[in-house]
């Protein structure tokens, strides 16, 4: 039920004037204290148009009254707060909690279509002891950089009719709203999760590019494949780690400091996965239950995380639904990955007085847009493991 009523919005109108009153709205809606499913089209037009009762008769197209007519009106505060709340569900949608890869990675602002990302090599060499009076020696640097893809433009339209305000459509608007928001978000995730997975190899160093993962006896310049390694109990999750442990750096071959801090598991194994990492006092054994004991997770600081859109886009280029259950990813996934963000989701509106307006009876259309890329940052952060 609708808290917000025609009435109500006069009277507000009446009391603080048109434009706090646009601005009260605004501010509640932008703090959730009113949420989009509160308002009424129809009613927020009658209160917030100036004879607003009379600009809605004339969307009756039996009215008498043309709709090019009752364009002169100042509908400013009106398409403001239906902006707002379209806007709102838009937002809510696109950022649902259902897409986990894109709350795993970082996000870097740019203001360029590529990104070469500059990075500097460890120090050649080891710190010398400096006598008394005598010059430091100088240290010798490498220049690395990552080229990251060209960022993509993404983004879909929400007409607002003439019927959606007369009849007062409020819902089926919202209905759109939504389904932009979780079309525009589930893209978004998509994208990213082809990268987690390593279904696209986008890495560029110093402009060669390599895939993503890499098992022993591949020859790759790491190994961050470990296959064989379906997640079952504590041994799994060593296995991995034990991977980590034996990366070094290329040029001084020192270990790679790192901090792996998260999980991303197929939804079939969110129930094992929280045995293994949930912290508290736990029952430990073998695979084979031949010793058990009880004592603390040494894995409670690992964020899990399951994706039924990671499975299936696994399944969807090609690997089997059995196969596809047993991959899980361990690491430090902001280190590893990032969406390279042009802009974040921007909802715009177009002009009332448009073309749109008259041959298809649209009073305002609300554009809601991103444009970004997902990128590799540094795979070696990251462990796929499969069965």
């Amino acid at each position: 039920m609708r808290s917000i009523n025609c009435r109500e919005l006069k009277r507000r109108v009446e009391l603080d004037g048109l434009q706090k009153t646009t601005e009260h709205l605004a501010e509640a809606i932008e703090s959730r204290q009113l949420r989009p499913e509160e308002f009424s089209l129809r009613d927020l037009a009658e209160a917030l148009i100036p004879d607003g009762s009379e600009w809605v008769r004339a969307l009756d197209p039996c009215g008498g009254m043309a709709l090019t007519e009752s364009e002169g009106v100042n509908s400013t505060a009106f398409l403001n707060i239906t902006g707002r709340i379209i806007s709102a569900k838009i937002r809510d949608s696109y950022e649902q909690a259902a897409f986990k890869a894109s709350k795993l990675v970082s996000v870097i602002p740019s203001r360029l279509s590529r990104e070469r990302i500059p990075g500097v090599t460890r120090i050649q060499g080891s710190a010398m002891e400096v006598a008394e009076g005598m010059a430091y020696p100088n240290a010798g640097f490498g220049e690395e950089y990552v080229d990251t893809p060209e960022t993509e433009k993404h983004g879909l339209i929400v007409p607002v009719t003439r019927e959606a305000v007369f009849f007062d459509q409020t819902g089926l608007v919202l209905k759109r709203a939504a389904e932009v928001g979780e079309t525009l978000g589930a893209d978004r995730e998509k994208r990213i999760l082809d990268v987690i997975l390593g279904i696209k190899n986008t890495y560029s160093r110093n402009g060669e590019t390599f895939n993503t993962y890499y098992a022993a006896g591949e020859d790759g310049p790491w190994v961050n494949r470990l296959t064989g390694n379906e997640l079952k109990d504590w041994a799994n999750v060593d296995a991995a780690e034990q991977l980590f442990a034996e990366m070094c750096d290329e040029t001084t071959g020192e270990p790679i400091l790192m901090n792996p801090n998260a999980v991303l598991v197929m939804p079939g194994k969110r129930f094992t996965a929280a045995q293994v990492f949930y912290p508290g006092n736990s029952l430990w054994s073998n695979s084979d239950g031949s010793h058990q004991v009880a004592m603390r997770n040494l894995f409670g600081d690992y964020s899990v995380q399951n994706s039924p859109y990671a499975y299936h886009r696994l399944i969807a280029n090609g690997i089997s639904a059995q196969e596809a259950a047993k991959y899980w990813f361990i690491g430090d996934f902001k280190r590893a990955f990032a969406y390279i963000e042009n802009w974040g989701l921007t909802v715009s509106r177009s002009s009332s007085l448009s073309e749109a307006s008259f041959t298809q009876d649209i009073l305002v259309r609300f554009k809601a847009s991103e444009r970004g890329v997902p990128a590799v940052l540094d795979p070696r952060c990251v462990i796929c493991c499969t069965g």
